[in-house]
Parts: structure tokens; C-alpha cells; sequence
């Protein structure tokens, strides 16, 4: 208790001591420093002078700070926590009076997350409620009606139910245990295992305080390419640590397992989940963990892909391996997120296929407390591609929806890319799975297959131990995006667009009424500098970053450009249709009939699923190749009309995240044209056809292009494959 005492002091002390444009950096969409009028200020001021806390859990006291540290940054004010007649109250609905009580509709709590923020009258005075049937519902409350001071929102009548769509909304960690991030472009991790268990750093404390206020109830500490090391009894008791620093915030932890763990810490002879002694062997290893974190979420498990362990090497299905470990947890409540990447070594007809071929069989046959994980798309988070085929494929599994919020094949750490514009655009497509309307939101929230007992969605997370959490200050945004969407998969990305941008900067209309298009069509941007009209896995491959579609001699076939855009003197494009690979017989008959004519498919999937040729008639009257170029040009002015809005937004933001953004602009803008010149100047070879003469004369030739390589890029570590 007296932690959370000694943190409101010196919260007051950094708040008293800030510059005037208080805007911070390191403390994301929670700095409260939104300025307000005199008016808003006295009001606000007024209605939260008294507020009584009607629990005196370890959570309890986290909403008390952060009520403090709200008032006291925002308002400039203190609260009393000891008033007889307050005008607050927060309480769970089994601890409030009657009188209150009666008021509430307390059947709108669904479950132990849910939460009511309602005003009501008592005695002829506005009293207001925030109550739910858990301290956690309660912590949510408290932050969501902390969003609408942010917001500057009325507040005189306010009346809110909420309750999160999804039970476990993750992130997934690719930290290493040697401090790397695999696929991290903001530092190294933020888990200092050297100093664990008996250094508790404060960031661990932020970490958890920022994922509860979007509703992020579970976090993966380690990179799905696992070390066995962390099962082992010290690592353990580091594990533990956090747990029990996560708790009170609602966070469970769980741990990517290494399949052939029973081998590497157990030298047993084998890892063949069917064997006795290896089932004991985990057996053991769940019953210590529980015994040290008794709310342990459970296991998440990347096997048999890019040589990972798994079940396959010993002639067992998935189902197999998930079950085994699933039924192990079972006693405990824990979960099995068993990943659905899964990549052979052997080459197959079209890597986009395997997994729906791998896992479709098996509907049904995992155990209830297993979720198979799926990627959004059938290749590997690329700036756009179609939705993955497993979704609605599979009505008797949980399918837990993985998202990557780290810009792995999005530019990394240099570009802005506002992510939640993409998990929109893949969690509202319909796969007509029960008829129209299906979407894949409905799928992964329980609505459309109703019978399903655990739901969830994963995002692979983008924070490490820059000052700013994420690297490029924009990207905070995606982990604030990722939250709301996975408490609500309906959410759309401009009101959380607008949400960010009010709660990081301010409320001014002029800001977020330019700002706002600059976030939502960044999306579009990056598709079309980098990979327009279906084009994918054009990145140099050796680090993700950067153009590389003349790349071809590697010893996986199926993990270079060539294999993907399928270039030559007829056209462009991957044949996905029944005169290809037939990958499109994995969709439903709707998506079939409109995809498999050349003329009714979306261009933005044309040459996912074909071979087109470079004088195809488009629909815009032009050529494959001109409006091709067309978009990678269109690409390029998009990122300058995002450098001319910034220009303008120095009125209202502090200087260092100014110039920092200014900097990563000009950055991207350079980028965003070296992308254009490096894939029209390689598939010109090929399309054999001038460049339209709205394309600037490209510097340099193509040798020159091939030559620009990185030969170290930041996440690339030995553990990757």
C-alpha cells in the first residue's frame, strides 16, 4: 500500500515541476495534460472534490492514485477520498447501498469486466456511480471516465455500459531473454531478466498501468521462437515477480513454451507429447508454475514452422500436441494459444495454403480451452493481403485473431503507418461463414459461433525501452488501437484516431480535424509505395526493410520475392485461381464467384490471385503497368501531403516530438521514393514499357538499387529462422 502512497508524491513532484507544454512522451495517452478553459476546469474541479473508494484492495488503491494524479496534473486540484457526502462513488454493486443499488440496472453486467458509469439523483443531488461486480470492472471504469475528461466531454449526466467483447486480449512479447526483440524497432526489452525477481522497475508499474486503461487483460512475455530457459525454477521466480505486479491491473502472464523443452531442461530421450514420461514431464513443470503464479494464463505455442519443435517431428498431428498441453492446464484454468503459422521446411505448391490445410481437417477436435491462433492474412502480416481462409473455415475452434502492431513489413520504426486502420479493414470483412454479414469481428467475439467458450485476439507488441515505449511517436498509436479493438472488434479506426490524438495532444478541432486523414489514409500510403494491387512479400528478405523483388537465390524457394510476384516477360502477379495453386477454393463460394472473374475481383487483390498481363486493361481504362506506377506515385505524394500537414502542427505539440516526427517524415518520404524506383525500375525489365510521364526521371539504375542493403537491422537475433 504505502508504494502507491509514495507514487502519488512524486507524480505531484513531476507535475509541479513540468514545462509548460506538458505533453510527455513517456507517458502515452495518459499524460493528462490536455489544457482546458477556466470553465471546463471549474466544473470538472467541481464534481470531483469528494470521491469514496469502497475497496481497499491493492487495485483500489491504483484507481486512487490515478484519480489523484488526474486532478492534479489536469485540474491543478486534490481529491478527498474521506468525505461523508461524496459525489462520487466507486464500488463494486454488491457493496453499494440499496438506495443506489436500485437505481442501477445491474443486469447489464455481463461478466466480471463489465462497467456502469451513471449519474443519479439522490435527496435532489447528481450523485455519480461507477460500479461493477470486480475490482478490475472497477479499474475500467475508473480510466473510462478518466477518457472523458481527456475527451472534455459533458460529464453533468454522463450514463456508460461497457463491458469488452473479447475475453483475452493479449500482447504477444518476441523479447528474448538475452534483452533482444525479435521484430522490435524501439530498443531493447523491457524485461530486465538480469535484475529479476528483486528488482521491481517502475516501467513494469507504467507498462501495466497503460494496458489496463485500454482493457488488456494478458501479456506473453517471450518471443514465440522460445527458449526453454524460461520454464526453468529461477526464470520462474522472475515470472512471478511480474505476475504479481500485473495483478492488480487485471493482467494475467503467460509464456511461449518450446515444444522439445522436456529434451532441453528434462534429457528425456523425446518430446512425442503421446509418451508418458514427456506428458509427466509437464505435468510437473504446470503444477510448479501454478504453484509459484496460481493465475498463470497458460501456454502459447509456435511449432513445427521455420524449424520450431513440434508434434509433426514425431509423426503427431497439432491436435495432439494442443491437447496434450491442454489437458494438463485444464485443472487450472489454463489456455493453449497454439499458432497456426506454421511454414514446413519442404516446399509446398503455394505457402499461402498450408495452414488452411494443416488446420481445417481438425475442427472440432481440439480441446475447449484451445485457441489456434491465426495470423489476419494467409502470408506474413503484409501491408494488405486477403483475410485468412481459416476464418469461418473452422465453426467448432476457437480462432484467436493475431495481429502484429510492431511494423515488421510496415516500416518498421521510420514510418508512420496508423495500424488500426488495417485491423478495421480485416476484422469488418465478411466471409458470409453463416450468409451475409459474417464478418470475421463476429467470429472472433463468439457472436457467430456462439457455442464457442474462449475468445480472444493477440497482438504482436511494438514497445521496448526507448523513452517513448514504441520508437516512432505515432506508433503508440497502434497500441492504444490494438487495445480498443480488442476490447470492441466494431470499433472503428477514426474514432480511435480521434481519441489518441485528443487524450496524447489536445482537444483543438484544428488539430484533430487535419491530423485525423493524416493517421487514416497513412494505410493506404505505405500499400501503395510498397505493394499495390496485391502485390506481397516484395521486402528484401532479409530484414523486411526496405525494397528488395529481384531477390531469388535463398535455399527456401518459397521465401523470396520472385516466388510471390512471379515476374516475367507476359506479366505479373501469383496465379491463385483453378489454372494456379486453386488457393481460392480455401474461401467461400461468394468470395469465389466474385474473385475468380479478372474483371469483378478487387484490384487491391488482383495480383494476389493473378497473373496479369502488363497491358491489361484496368478499370481505370489504363494498363496493369501505368496504373501500377500510377500508385506508387500516389504513394509518394501521399507522404509529402502528410510532411505539408505536419508543418502546421507545431502549434500543438512539444518541439521534441515535432522535430522527431518532422525527422521519421523525411525519412519516409525518401524511403517511400526509393521504393517506387527500385520496383518500377525491376519490373520495367519485364514489363519492357516506358515509365508514364507522370513518374520523375528515377536517379541511378537498378545495379544501384541492389546495392543499398542493411546489413544489420535491429530484431534480427540468432533465435530467428
Amino acid at each position: 500500500m504505502n508504494r502507491y502512497n509514495s507514487l502519488i508524491g512524486l507524480l505531484i513532484l513531476f507535475f509541479s515541476c513540468n514545462f509548460c507544454f506538458s505533453q510527455s512522451s513517456e507517458e502515452l495517452w495518459l499524460s493528462y495534460s490536455q489544457p482546458l478553459n477556466n470553465k471546463l476546469k471549474e466544473t470538472y474541479t467541481s464534481k470531483i472534490k469528494h470521491i469514496q473508494i469502497k475497496t481497499f484492495s491493492e487495485t483500489g488503491e491504483i484507481i486512487k492514485t490515478e484519480l489523484q494524479m488526474l486532478a492534479t496534473k489536469m485540474l491543478d486540484t486534490s481529491i478527498s477520498f474521506t468525505s461523508t457526502t461524496p459525489q462520487i462513488i466507486i464500488a463494486k454493486i454488491d457493496n453499494l447501498d440499496s438506495k443506489f443499488k436500485q437505481k442501477i440496472n445491474s443486469q447489464s453486467l455481463v461478466n466480471n469486466e463489465s462497467f456502469i458509469i451513471q449519474t443519479i439523483t439522490v435527496h435532489q443531488k447528481d450523485l455519480l456511480i461507477i460500479t461493477g461486480k470486480t475490482d478490475i470492472s472497477l479499474l475500467y471504469g475508473t480510466y473510462c471516465f478518466i477518457k472523458q475528461l481527456q475527451l472534455h466531454k459533458d460529464i453533468s449526466s454522463i450514463s456508460i455500459t461497457d463491458s469488452p467483447k473479447i475475453q483475452l486480449r493479449i500482447l504477444n512479447h518476441w523479447d528474448n531473454l538475452d534483452g533482444t526483440v525479435e521484430r522490435g524497432y524501439a530498443g531493447f526489452s523491457i524485461w530486465d531478466w538480469h535484475l529479476l525477481p528483486g528488482f521491481k522497475k517502475e516501467i513494469y508499474y507504467e507498462y501495466a498501468r497503460a494496458n489496463a486503461s485500454i482493457g488488456i487483460n494478458g501479456t506473453v512475455l517471450n518471443n514465440v521462437n522460445s527458449n526453454a530457459y524460461i520454464l526453468t525454477s529461477p526464470y520462474l521466480q522472475k515470472v512471478k515477480t511480474l505476475a504479481d505486479i500485473f495483478r492488480p491491473y487485471g493482467i494475467k502472464v503467460y509464456l511461449t513454451a518450446r515444444f522439445s523443452a522436456p529434451i532441453e531442461l528434462g534429457k528425456l530421450p523425446t518430446a512425442d507429447p503421446l509418451n508418458e514420461e514427456v506428458i509427466q514431464w509437464w505435468k510437473s513443470k504446470i503444477s510448479e508454475i501454478y504453484k509459484e503464479i496460481p493465475d498463470f494464463g497458460g501456454f502459447l505455442i509456435k511449432a513445427n514452422s521455420e524449424g520450431q519443435p513440434g508434434p509433426n517431428t514425431y509423426g503427431r498431428s497439432h491436435v495432439e500436441g494442443a491437447n496434450m498441453l491442454a489437458t494438463l492446464l485444464e485443472p487450472y484454468q489454463g489456455v493453449v494459444m497454439w499458432r497456426a503459422f506454421v511454414y514446413s521446411e519442404q516446399q509446398s505448391e503455394d505457402r499461402a495454403k498450408q495452414a488452411f490445410n494443416e488446420f481445417a481437417p481438425f475442427d472440432g477436435a481440439f480441446k475447449e480451452n484451445v485457441l489456434v491462433q491465426v495470423k489476419n492474412g494467409p502470408i506474413d502480416f503484409q501491408p494488405r493481403e486477403p483475410y485468412h481462409p481459416l476464418f469461418g473455415a473452422m465453426p467448432k475452434t476457437s480462432l484467436m485473431m493475431e495481429f502484429q502492431i510492431t511494423q515488421e513489413y510496415l516500416g518498421q520504426g521510420s514510418h508512420l503507418v496508423f495500424l488500426p486502420k488495417l485491423y478495421e479493414e480485416v476484422l469488418s470483412t465478411d466471409t458470409y461463414a453463416k450468409g451475409k454479414g459474417s464478418t470475421i469481428a463476429k467470429i472472433i467475439d463468439g457472436e457467430l459461433y456462439q457455442d464457442h467458450r474462449i475468445t480472444g485476439m493477440a497482438g504482436v507488441a511494438n514497445i521496448g525501452t526507448e523513452t517513448n515505449w514504441t520508437g516512432h511517436p505515432f506508433a503508440q498509436a497502434n497500441w492504444y488501437g490494438f487495445g480498443r479493438q480488442a476490447w470492441d472488434p466494431t470499433t472503428s479506426a477514426e474514432s480511435i484516431a480521434k481519441e489518441w490524438l485528443s487524450m496524447t495532444f489536445t482537444t483543438d478541432s484544428l488539430f484533430i480535424q487535419q491530423m485525423t486523414p493524416l493517421l487514416i489514409n497513412s494505410r493506404e500510403a505505405v500499400v501503395n509505395y510498397m505493394t499495390p494491387l496485391g502485390l506481397h512479400h516484395i521486402m528484401n528478405a532479409e530484414h523486411h526493410y526496405g525494397p528488395g523483388p529481384w531477390i531469388a537465390n535463398m535455399s527456401r524457394p518459397d521465401w523470396n520475392s520472385i516466388y510471390y510476384h512471379r515476374a516475367d516477360s507476359l506479366g505479373l502477379g501469383f496465379d491463385r485461381t483453378q489454372t494456379g495453386s486453386n488457393a481460392l477454393e480455401q474461401y467461400p463460394k461468394e468470395i469465389q464467384e466474385q474473385f475468380s472473374n479478372i474483371h469483378t475481383i478487387p484490384e487491391a487483390y488482383l495480383l494476389w490471385f493473378y497473373h496479369v498481363p502488363w497491358d491489361f486493361k484496368m478499370k481505370n481504362g489504363h494498363t496493369l503497368w501505368y496504373t501500377m506506377a500510377w500508385y506508387y506515385q500516389q504513394g509518394v505524394n501521399e507522404v509529402k501531403n502528410m510532411q505539408q500537414t505536419w508543418e502546421h502542427m507545431q502549434p500543438y505539440v512539444n518541439n521534441d516530438i515535432y522535430q522527431d516526427t518532422r525527422m521519421l517524415l523525411e525519412i519516409q518520404y525518401s524511403e517511400a521514393q526509393w521504393w517506387r524506383n527500385a520496383c518500377l525500375l525491376y519490373f520495367q525489365q519485364f514489363a519492357k514499357m516506358p515509365l508514364p510521364e507522370f513518374i520523375p526521371e528515377i536517379p541511378h539504375t537498378l545495379d544501384y538499387y541492389k546495392a543499398l542493403k542493411f546489413p544489420y537491422a535491429p530484431g534480427i537475433h540468432p533465435s530467428w529462422n
